[in-house]
């Protein structure tokens, strides 16, 4: 086992400066169950901004109607950064993906602009793939704000942009980082903390810790993010508890909040107290790291993908932390002028 890493917790933006200390105290007894580090420190992906050749769609079960199958289409931009289109909106503009657009994080991530029909819900899992592959410019067509949920979690949204092909443009890829250490703490023992890239480094390290009171328990993974270590993570699907599963099969199908119609056996991680009811996946050790490695790359990436047409570099700590946190933060990040353009 590699040392275990020690971080500058840095300045508090919001939390309790005292509780994230704690926090991170408990953070650090975790052991690392899985390290997936490079050696190389230059920029994973290349320096040139980098778009699709081509279209390509991908369809599956809708996440929130599940009876009606979902279609995604990736193709190539013209302009920086990632932008939704919805096709059942033609009088709408495109909505760019950006913490300025994002309507809510209760849930999951919905970004809007315009018109509050001009909608895309729980984005994360596929916008996340703007870090993870480092392809910068994408146009997604999509025909409603439901997006598709599949087996293999992400995976699916990946063979698609290969498909697609990524290729390098002429125009140099932009940077940003934090100008310095600063931590975000939230209400149930959980914070962020963001490092500067050091020496103009172009890479993000991810050091990401779970505790749950169920069969998932305690889950450690510390990772660069790589293309090759974001398609290892991409099988990762989300996970909800055999109670939250039961509620959106039910009742919950009232609420809007809860009508996950496309959450079945196959696609989704379902956990209790003492056992799962799925058969789950990343099998390390004496441990399943689904849970861990879809937090740290479906959900946190996604949170840093939100910096707009730039590449979020430096590292990222996080521990106990969800949807609302990462996006606070992020915002923060913004509202108090922290990120520089490397």
């Amino acid at each position: 086992m590699a040392e275990m890493p020690n971080y500058q917790i840095g300045k508090t933006i919001f939390g309790n400066s005292a509780a994230i200390e704690a926090a991170y105290n408990r953070f650090c007894t975790q052991k690392i169950d899985e390290i997936r580090l490079s050696s190389d420190k230059s920029s994973p992906y290349p320096l040139m901004r980098q778009t699709l050749l081509g279209e390509a769609s991908v369809a599956g079960v809708g996440t929130f109607e599940g009876s009606s199958k979902q279609t995604i289409t990736f193709a190539p931009s013209s302009k920086p950064g990632w932008w939704i289109r919805r096709m059942d909106q033609p009088e709408q503009l495109d909505t760019k993906v950006d913490i300025a657009n994002l309507w809510t994080s209760a849930q999951n991530l919905v970004l809007r602009s315009g018109s509050p029909h001009n909608y895309l819900r729980m984005v994360e899992h596929i916008i996340a793939l703007k870090l993870g592959l480092g392809v910068d410019n994408v146009l997604l067509k999509v025909n409603s704000g439901d997006p598709p949920l599949f087996d293999q979690s992400s995976m699916p949204l990946i063979k698609a942009m290969d498909h697609a092909g990524i290729t390098e443009t002429s125009e140099k890829a932009t940077f940003v980082t934090v100008k310095e250490p600063v931590a975000f703490g939230g209400k149930r023992g959980d914070f962020l903390l963001f490092l500067p890239a050091e020496n103009g480094e172009r890479n993000l390290r991810i050091d990401c810790a779970i505790s749950w009171n169920t069969i998932i328990g305690q889950q450690r993974v510390l990772f660069d993010a790589t293309s090759e270590t974001f398609r290892y993570a991409a099988f990762a699907r989300t996970n909800a508890t055999h109670r939250q599963y039961i509620l959106a099969k039910t009742i919950g199908k009232i609420f809007a909040a809860t009508r996950n119609w496309g959450y079945n056996k196959k696609n989704i991680l379902i956990h209790g107290p003492k056992k799962f009811y799925t058969e789950p996946r990343f099998h390390v050790g004496d441990k399943f790291l689904e849970p861990v490695w879809h937090r740290a790359t479906l959900d946190l990436m996604a949170a840093l993908a939100l910096t707009g047409e730039h590449r979020f570099v430096g590292t990222v700590v996080s521990y106990r932390a969800g949807h609302t946190l990462d996006c606070d933060a992020i915002r923060a990040l913004y509202r108090n002028d922290l990120l520089c353009q490397i």
